[in-house]
């Protein structure tokens, strides 16, 4: 494992067209790699957000085929850096779709694939949002070890649950992509994001969507790089398309795991 990893989450404001979009998140992959990242995040529903929850089935593809994998698996490739495709709606074939979080390797192999398994549904001030309405949840927990630690996904309302991140198994890097509202953001992203580093002695990366989208959904922004003992080691402001960046010390994660072994003081697994 690398002792040091410089790794990077991407921030952005997307808006209802695909191209344009990826095009964003291009040029952001591109500033991660000029900045060192051996690892890049993009957040939940980088390639389209749109007023109907429906956007996701207009633009869903095929496992492992498609426009939009394609792009990840060549970004990949092209800077020689782990990609996390924050989501994508993949086909599940029965009308609605999985919202699918993707891990690239450095040669563009595709390595994980993580299909969101709770589902946001929520009744704000002016929105409603509720993803059953095209999202078939998914059921199973991924998390991958390589050379730069154990890594795990989760997506957005997973923060809530903290059981799904227990049984990672002891993730070194968790990565969590995602769009939360405004209302919800502001009141719990920060602590949900600290909670989770700190109870799994694990950093966490947590690249957002921010800004005001088509039909006036709002999202909170603030993506984080938070380490192992609950420290914001960056934070994005405002609604701005951006890079933040920060190093992983697995050294000192290591170190802390090993003189506060709460992690193996569990009596209820």
């Amino acid at each position: 494992m690398k002792k040091i990893v410089t790794v990077a989450c991407l921030q952005m404001n997307s808006g209802g067209e695909v191209a344009a979009n990826l095009a964003l998140a291009n040029d952001l992959l591109q500033q991660a790699a000029a900045g060192g990242a051996q690892l890049a995040a993009l957040p939940e529903f980088f390639p389209l957000i749109a007023a109907d929850e429906t956007f996701k089935l207009s633009i869903a593809e095929k496992d492992d085929d498609g426009p939009i994998q394609n792009f990840l698996s060549r970004s990949a490739a092209t800077h020689r850096m782990y990609i996390v495709g924050g989501t994508l709606p993949i086909d599940a074939g029965s009308g609605r779709v999985f919202s699918s979080c993707l891990l690239y390797g450095p040669d563009g192999t595709r390595l994980a694939r993580y299909d969101k398994i709770h589902l946001f549904r929520f009744s704000g001030h002016k929105q409603t949002i509720d993803e059953t309405v095209t999202i078939i949840p998914g059921d199973t927990v991924t998390v991958v070890d390589t050379e730069l630690g154990r890594i795990g996904l989760a997506v957005c309302y997973d923060l809530r649950f903290p059981e799904l991140f227990r049984a990672m198994e002891q993730p070194d890097i968790i990565i969590v992509p995602s769009a939360f509202t405004r209302e919800t953001g502001a009141a719990h992203w920060e602590v949900l994001l600290r909670a989770r580093a700190v109870e799994n002695l694990a950093h966490v990366l947590a690249p957002a969507q921010a800004g005001v989208h088509l039909g006036g959904r709002k999202t909170y922004g603030n993506s984080m790089l938070i380490d192992h003992w609950g420290n914001v080691l960056a934070r994005a402001d405002g609604d701005s398309n951006c890079v933040i960046f920060s190093e992983i010390n697995a050294a000192q994660r290591e170190e802390h795991r090993q003189r506060l072994p709460a992690l193996s003081h569990r009596l209820i697994k």
